[in-house]
């Protein structure tokens, strides 16, 4: 993930964006309707951005071209569920790309494929089964955004394998080596964000204010 810029063949990375449009136009015409419905939410939308914004920054040297890091996008998707988390986690994808010089415009597409799609699509999924099958919140919330966030990353060795395949075992071969030494240090990195989003979770459901708001919003149908 944040697939740094020019990494891609321009091919790759124009196939990569045109995938991701559709996905983040459903992420306007969701937030549109939280903020119509939810005006309150708006400061619960910027914590989940600005959580995601701090975190995804945070980045450690993994497979050349790329690097590992939390993303942050766990705490948006099970609060505002996936589709919304397109749309934010482009933002701070550009942001990122803009003035941090981490990742890039010509890969844009494909890091917000693996950040804002993949892994919110996993952590909403794993969120609501967790929840029907009466995990408590925290069980929930913990394995929520530690399976999003490797869901991000086995994203990202698939895009690259497709990319950079392997000249003797093809594209498997090369996302089960990108992946492998991807999960050296994600797999901490999973696990640290997802007790990272348990607690910023309790601290917000903590505050009176937004407790509801997050009730009614998680529990909403995306």
């Amino acid at each position: 993930m944040h697939i740094m810029e020019g990494y891609l063949p321009a091919a790759h990375a124009a196939g990569w964006f045109v995938a991701s449009v559709p996905f983040i136009v459903a992420g306007v015409v969701r937030l549109k309707r939280i903020v119509a419905e939810h005006p309150q939410a708006r400061m619960t939308l910027a914590a989940a951005g600005a959580f995601t914004f701090v975190l995804s920054a945070l980045k450690m040297p993994s497979v050349t071209g790329s690097c590992s890091h939390p993303t942050g996008t766990g705490l948006g998707a099970v609060i505002f569920g996936p589709t919304v988390m397109a749309l934010i986690g482009t933002i701070v994808l550009l942001f990122q790309a803009l003035l941090l010089a981490h990742g890039g415009l010509t890969t844009l597409g494909a890091n917000v494929f693996s950040m804002a799609i993949v892994g919110p699509w996993v952590s909403w999924s794993v969120w609501r089964l967790g929840s029907r099958l009466g995990a408590s919140i925290a069980v929930a919330v913990f394995f929520a955004a530690a399976l999003g966030d490797l869901a991000s990353y086995v994203t990202t060795s698939v895009q690259l394998a497709l990319a950079y395949p392997d000249p003797a075992s093809g594209v498997l071969g090369a996302a089960l080596k990108f992946g492998g030494i991807f999960a050296l240090t994600q797999i901490p990195l999973a696990i640290a964000e997802g007790l990272l989003t348990v607690v910023v979770m309790n601290a917000l459901s903590g505050r009176a204010c937004m407790a509801d708001e997050i009730r009614v919003l998680s529990g909403d149908v995306q």
